[in-house]
């Protein structure tokens, strides 16, 4: 979520984090995670796929900033 959108959900596990005596915690702030399993001809072509799906469907770029890392899955390289 971008820095400036209000983060209700954030907010309030912060505010129960300290409620239950972790008054180190400064701010919280909860996005969401996606794993997309597909096939590329390179690591360029997956980068790629990837910001125009995040662009396209993932992500509300009004309100959500997006990152992403590309990883090869286990047993196959």
């Amino acid at each position: 979520m971008k820095k400036e959108v209000r983060d209700p959900q954030g907010l309030a596990v912060e505010k129960s984090l300290k409620t239950l005596g972790y008054d180190t915690v400064k701010r919280v702030r909860v996005g969401k995670y996606m794993e997309v399993f597909f096939e590329a001809g390179s690591r360029e072509e997956a980068s790629a796929k990837v910001e125009e799906m995040s662009r396209r469907l993932l992500s509300n770029p009004v309100i959500e900033d997006f990152s992403y890392n590309l990883l090869e899955p286990e047993g196959e390289k």
